[in-house]
C-alpha cells in the first residue's frame, strides 16, 4: 500500500513591469508625498502551462506570476475592489502597498507583525466570515517599497500569506491527468462563471455541498504552478477554510477531490486530513509568505529602472522633481502646469537674459524665445553663462541662436528658439536706407508678442524697453523688466490694463491709482532720449557686480511665478 504523501505547494513569484515603477513614482509626486498610508493594488496570475521544447523534445513547464503593472493601481470607484482581470485566464488577487518615505523607515520596519497582521485578517474571514466575504479575501498580498526618485532605484518586498495547516493535507490518489471531455466542461463551466467576474460568498460552501456525498465534494481551482506534484500557493488559504469552517457541514470536510486547472495539462488528486483538527479551532495557524529574493533568502528585492530608460525622458522627469518636492511641505498651492505651460519672451540674451533663461528653465518652463541682435565678444562667456570661448571666435556667433543651442545642449527637452532682429528705439533716427529691414522687425517682434505670455525686457539701455513696453501694454502681456546697477537692481511687473483675462492688483484699497500698476517709463516727464552715443568705455560696458545679475533675473522669475 502506498504511503500518503504531504501536499506541497509552489510559491507564488511576483513579477513587475517597468511601467508600475512609472506610476507609483507619479503616485509618490503628484499625489501622496509624505504620506505613507496603505493604497490598494490589485495583481493577476495566468495558469501554469506546459510547453514543448522543440530542441530537446521535453516538456517544461512554466508557472504563472503575481503580475504587477500599471493597471494595478486601477480599482473600481465604489468600493475599493478591483474589476475583474480583462485577459482570459488571468485572474485577480487584491492586496495593498505601502511606500515609506526613507530607506531606514523600510528597513525597521516590523516585516513579521506586517504578515502577523494579514495572517490576523485572512483568520478573520475564515472564522467569522461576513455575508459579503469570498474566497478573495483569503488570497490578499502585502507590497512594502521605498522609492528613491533621484536614482529611479526601487527597493520592494513582496508577501502572498499563507496560514500553515497542521495537521496539513495529504495526497491519498496520486496525480492524474484528465482526460479531454472532462477537461472541455470544467473550461466552459470556468468561463460561464467568470464572465461576470462575480465570486460567490464562503458561506455558499455549506448550501453548495449540504446533499453532497464526501466522496463527491470536489474543488477546482485556476493553479498558477506548473509543478508535477506541487498545487500553487493561491488554494493554501481555501483548503484551510474548508478544515477550519464554522459553517456546518456533516460530516466535514475531511477529504476532498481537487482539480489543479492548468494550460494545456489539467490534474487531478484526492487528499484528505489525516486527523480531527476540531481542538484547533481557535487558534490561527502560523503565517508564511514573505517572497525570496535572487539569492533565494527572505530578503527585499531592488529594481534599477535608470539604465532601463531614455536619456531624454530620464531628464525629463529630473527636471520636475525638485519642484514636485516643493508642494509637499512648503508651496502645496503651487501650479507648476500653468508654470510649464507658460511660453516666455526675452528680449535680449546678454547677462540678464542668460541667468533669466537658466532660471525660467529651472522652474519648469517649456518654451521661450530669446531674442537679440548681437554677437558673442570676447568678454561675454565668463559673464553670461550660456555662452563659451568658442562661441565668440570669428568674429562670434550670434548671442541669439547661440544661447538657445546651449538651453537644448544643457536640456533636451526644452523648446528655446533664437531670433536676430534689432527692437527700434526712441532718439534713434532710422536711415531710409533701413526703413524695410526696421519694419520687418517690427512686425515680427509683433508676431512673438502675439505668440507668447510672458515678455522679459532684458535689453542694455534703457530706450531699447520703450517699444516693447508700450506693446506689452497693448497686447495686455505680463511684461517684466530687469534692469542693473553697480551697487542696486530693479525687477519689477508692469501694470496690465483693465480686462477680463487679466489680473488687476492694486497698490492699496484707498489709492486713486486702484486697478493699476505703473511701468518703466511712469515717471518720465519726456519721452527716452538717445543715451548709447557720445559715451567713455567704462559708459558703453554694463559695469555692475558680478553675481548680482543672477539675484536680480531670480527676483524677476520668481515676480512671474508668483
Amino acid at each position: 500500500m502506498v504511503q500518503p504523501a504531504p501536499l506541497q505547494f509552489l510559491p507564488l513569484p511576483t513579477s513587475i513591469s517597468p511601467s508600475f515603477w512609472h506610476r507609483l513614482t507619479s503616485l509618490k509626486l503628484h499625489h501622496l508625498g509624505l504620506d505613507d498610508k496603505s493604497v490598494p493594488i490589485k495583481g493577476c496570475y495566468s495558469l501554469g502551462r506546459t510547453v514543448h521544447d522543440k530542441l530537446t523534445g521535453d516538456s517544461v513547464g512554466i508557472s504563472g506570476s503575481l503580475e504587477l503593472d500599471e493597471g494595478s493601481f486601477d480599482l473600481d470607484v465604489g468600493d475599493g475592489t478591483s474589476a475583474p482581470s480583462p485577459h482570459r485566464d488571468h485572474f485577480v488577487l487584491r492586496g495593498v502597498l505601502r511606500n515609506y518615505n526613507t530607506i531606514e523607515e523600510f528597513k525597521r520596519a516590523d516585516k513579521a507583525k506586517l504578515l502577523s497582521d494579514l495572517g490576523d485578517q485572512i483568520w478573520s474571514a475564515i472564522r467569522h466570515p461576513s455575508p459579503e466575504t469570498t474566497l478573495a479575501d483569503l488570497n490578499p498580498f502585502l507590497m512594502i517599497t521605498f522609492a528613491d526618485l533621484k536614482k529611479y532605484r526601487y527597493c520592494y518586498w513582496c508577501a502572498i500569506p499563507a496560514l500553515v495547516q497542521k495537521p496539513g493535507w495529504e495526497i491519498v490518489e496520486g496525480w492524474r491527468k484528465c482526460d479531454e471531455p472532462a477537461l472541455e466542461q470544467i473550461d466552459a463551466s470556468v468561463a460561464l462563471l467568470s464572465a461576470d467576474g462575480v465570486t460567490a460568498p464562503l458561506h455558499a460552501f455549506a448550501t453548495f455541498w449540504a446533499r453532497t456525498p464526501p466522496e463527491e465534494r470536489t474543488l477546482v481551482f485556476n493553479d498558477p504552478s506548473s509543478h508535477p506534484t506541487a498545487l500553487g500557493w493561491s488554494v493554501r488559504n481555501a483548503l484551510t477554510f474548508l478544515a477550519h469552517s464554522p459553517s456546518p457541514l456533516d460530516p466535514p470536510v475531511h477529504r476532498l477531490h481537487i482539480i489543479s486547472r492548468r494550460e494545456g495539462k489539467t490534474l487531478s488528486c484526492v487528499v484528505r486530513l489525516p486527523e480531527s483538527v476540531e481542538e484547533a479551532l481557535t487558534v490561527r495557524p502560523a503565517v508564511v509568505g514573505w517572497e525570496k529574493n535572487d539569492a533565494g533568502k527572505l530578503g527585499p528585492r531592488m529594481a534599477d529602472l535608470a539604465p532601463l530608460m531614455d536619456p531624454t525622458r530620464l531628464a525629463d522627469q529630473a527636471v520636475d522633481l525638485n519642484l514636485q518636492l516643493m508642494r509637499w511641505r512648503i508651496l502645496p498651492s503651487l501650479d507648476l502646469d500653468k508654470i510649464k505651460k507658460t511660453r516666455c519672451l526675452l528680449l535680449g540674451a546678454g547677462t540678464l537674459g542668460c541667468y533669466v533663461a537658466r532660471t525660467l528653465m529651472a522652474w519648469g518652463v517649456r518654451k521661450m524665445t530669446l531674442v537679440d541682435s548681437s554677437t558673442v565678444s570676447f568678454s561675454n562667456p565668463v559673464r553670461q553663462p550660456l555662452f563659451e570661448f568658442e562661441d565668440s571666435l570669428e568674429g562670434g556667433k550670434p548671442k541669439a541662436a547661440a544661447a538657445a543651442a546651449a538651453l537644448k545642449r544643457i536640456y533636451p527637452g526644452v523648446d528655446a528658439t533664437g531670433v536676430s532682429l534689432s527692437v527700434p528705439m526712441p532718439g534713434h533716427p532710422i536711415p531710409p536706407s533701413s526703413l524695410e529691414s526696421v519694419r520687418a522687425d517690427v512686425i515680427k517682434l509683433d508676431q512673438l508678442f502675439e505668440e507668447h505670455d510672458v515678455v522679459y525686457l532684458l535689453m542694455d539701455s534703457r530706450e531699447s524697453r520703450w517699444l516693447p513696453t508700450v506693446m506689452g501694454a497693448a497686447k495686455e502681456k505680463l511684461v517684466i523688466n530687469v534692469a542693473l546697477g553697480f551697487d542696486t537692481f530693479l525687477a519689477m511687473r508692469h501694470g496690465l490694463p483693465p480686462s477680463s483675462d487679466a489680473p488687476i492688483l492694486a497698490p492699496s484699497p484707498g489709492s486713486p491709482f486702484r486697478g493699476k500698476l505703473g511701468c518703466y517709463y511712469c515717471n518720465d516727464v519726456v519721452a527716452p532720449q538717445d543715451s548709447l552715443t557720445d559715451r567713455t568705455l567704462d559708459q558703453m560696458c554694463t559695469v555692475t557686480r558680478p553675481g548680482i545679475a543672477a539675484i536680480a533675473s531670480a527676483t524677476a522669475v520668481e515676480l512671474m511665478v508668483s
